[in-house]
């Protein structure tokens, strides 16, 4: 492939601004779909998570051909808690597509990844999706993008960006968005037009590793882009490692995209992306080089963890009734095998041989490593997540993080009163249409349990979304949840009966039926302080009380929660336990006196 003919680009969008619908369109664009197949599948969102959250977590690698051009598409993950993955595979590409929604325009999280690129000189395109939707403002939102690049200090190059305007769900994309057009292909005419050739370096072979996947039958598969040489199957290379220690390796076969398949060739020059198999012992962020002269590429820098949880075994007395890995051996197993892709993880010692701490870049990046193991069949538990404090300059610092609120208008008061009492500082209060986006600083611990209140004033209708700042001072106690625990007194079964005469006593997480066990946390007390309750007491009947002859039961239907919102709604006596079927609260120690000798102690 003639490396003028390549176009590699990254694809740069929030949550939910159509990002994986514009691939899909573009894949159908380059011809990619057989007819039988059914297009509008989110082909890229291939993890069944990222298909139920509307997220991408990880990042894919496609390519579609238009005329005789190559396109290399990479599809970046939004969020910032995964920034590790950002980082990588920005590096592999030389421009950006920046995909904006036109109602919405640019959001907290299109920021965090668009600095990043402009940071790396990628030269990015505008694209402005969903010009159809009512009351949208496409050259309002073209003025927020400009005004959002020039606050991220994007050079002259950049902010001479030419814009797309479309619907991606509709399948067309036009320099003007009064005029729509046919299709796609003003926009693949963009990408040639304006993206850049790949740069190439004059040298011997370089590749750094930026991302990798692993298959039952060929192992380990070694991603990237070629920086300078060629790659060709059964060539003898090195591996430098981010230490400096080199390594002597061999590639077995090399492939290279073409849609969302991959085809074995025999060489691949520079400036094309291309996996690897064969290699042995190679991290993310080696580089593979040529054994005359080992040089190693610029390593990536990742975003260090701001927050730590505890992985333990599950000990309830429900204990492997449901998952099929258990022990410590098998989580120990499963989080170093997450460790060799997830940069942005790191393990720690607890100093017992049953549990684990475990540092990540917040609640989701970690929560979604925990779904991904109770569905491969894991059972753990899981400890309050903690924040990572620093010492800086001597002074005691903690991650901070700017939040937006986008919420209607009666409801902003409450939510302003909320983060001032977690200690958020209010940056911007700004009314469009019916509703009010508020902006704040606010320390991450503030935002544990933030998003499930907002969505109970709001009924549903408030859009969180936070992202990482930076490390500041300490800026004090912050009040946690003030309503005690409903905690079982004995294992069963709860009976209908007892729930309804509890009801005054609290809200409950069970419904009638599920089994329980003792210490396990069933509900929220409707005060402050724990409530131990027996809920599997039956109804005493004598001959002058019949079963049917009381009053009907009504019982309120319980609180489910989300691992999410499990984990952010815990106290630090309490554990999440996780199995492959069920989501359960409990207390650390099961037996009411064991709590109160240690909670003495503690």
């Amino acid at each position: 492939m003639d490396v003028n003919k390549i176009r590699n680009i990254a694809i740069i969008a929030h949550v939910d601004h159509g990002k994986t619908t514009l691939v899909d369109k573009l894949l159908m664009a380059g011809k990619l779909f057989k007819d039988h197949e059914t297009p509008g599948e989110l082909i890229m969102d291939s993890n069944d998570l990222e298909r139920e959250r509307g997220i991408t977590i990880l990042a894919k690698n496609v390519s579609v051909r238009y005329k005789d051009y190559k396109i290399n598409v990479i599809d970046t993950p939004g969020h910032s808690d995964f920034g590790g993955e950002v980082e990588r595979v920005l590096n592999m590409a030389d421009g950006c597509l920046l995909l904006v929604d036109a109602f919405e325009g640019p959001m907290p999280q299109t920021r965090f990844v668009l600095q990043k690129a402009l940071q790396l000189g990628l030269k990015p395109i505008v694209v402005i999706n969903k010009v159809d939707k009512q009351n949208c403002t496409p050259e309002e939102v073209h003025e927020q993008v400009f005004e959002l690049m020039f606050a991220l200090d994007a050079n002259e190059d950049q902010l001479n960006f030419p814009t797309f305007y479309g619907s991606a769900k509709n399948g067309w994309m036009s320099t003007d968005w009064k005029t729509p057009t046919e299709s796609i292909t003003p926009l693949l005419e963009g990408v040639i037009q304006y993206i850049p050739e790949p740069k190439i370096d004059q040298g011997q072979t370089q590749m750094m590793i930026t991302s990798l996947e692993y298959s039952a039958y060929i192992g380990r598969v070694a991603i990237g882009r070629v920086q300078r040489g060629t790659v060709k199957p059964g060539q003898q290379v090195v591996l430098v490692k981010r230490d400096g220690a080199i390594v002597k390796t061999r590639i077995k076969e090399v492939y290279v995209f073409e849609g969302f398949e991959k085809k074995k060739v025999e060489e691949v020059n520079a400036g094309e992306i291309c996996a690897l198999v064969g290699l042995e012992g190679f991290d993310i962020g080696d580089t593979v080089s040529d054994p005359e002269k080992p040089e190693a590429l610029k390593a990536i820098a990742i975003d260090e963890p701001t927050m730590s949880m505890l992985f333990t075994i599950n000990n309830s007395p429900f204990y492997a009734k449901e998952g099929k890995f258990v022990t410590s051996r098998h989580i120990r197993e499963r989080l170093e095998k997450e460790l060799e892709k997830n940069l942005a993880l790191r393990l720690g010692e607890t100093g017992s041989a049953d549990s684990f701490m475990v540092f990540g870049r917040g609640v989701l990046h970690l929560s979604v490593l925990i779904e991904t193991m109770r569905r491969e069949g894991y059972e753990l538990q899981i400890g309050q997540p903690q924040v990572i404090f620093r010492e800086i300059d001597g002074v005691k610092c903690e991650p901070v993080e700017e939040l937006t609120i986008d919420l209607p208008e009666v409801v902003a008061g409450k939510a302003i009163e909320t983060v001032s009492m977690r200690k958020g500082e209010m940056l911007n209060m700004e009314p469009k249409a019916d509703r009010m986006i508020l902006k704040f600083l606010i320390p991450s611990r503030g935002i544990m349990g933030l998003r499930n209140y907002l969505l109970n004033v709001t009924a549903g209708e408030a859009v969180v979304t936070h992202r990482f700042k930076e490390y500041q001072p300490y800026k004090g106690e912050i009040p946690g949840r003030i309503n005690g625990s409903l905690i079982v007194m004995e294992q069963g079964e709860a009976i209908a009966y007892s729930l309804h005469n509890l009801q005054d006593r609290g809200k409950f997480f069970i419904n009638p039926g599920e089994a329980v066990y003792e210490g396990q946390v069933i509900g929220e007390h409707s005060r402050s302080g724990d409530l131990v309750i027996n809920v599997t007491k039956t109804k005493k009947l004598t001959n002058m009380r019949a079963s049917g002859s009381d009053e009907k039961m009504k019982i309120a239907p319980p609180l489910k929660h989300t691992l999410e919102e499990a984990l952010e709604y815990i106290q630090s006596d309490e554990y999440v336990e996780v199995t492959p079927k069920s989501i359960r609260l409990r207390k650390i120690y099961l037996n009411e006196n064991d709590r109160k000798r240690f909670g003495k102690q503690s």
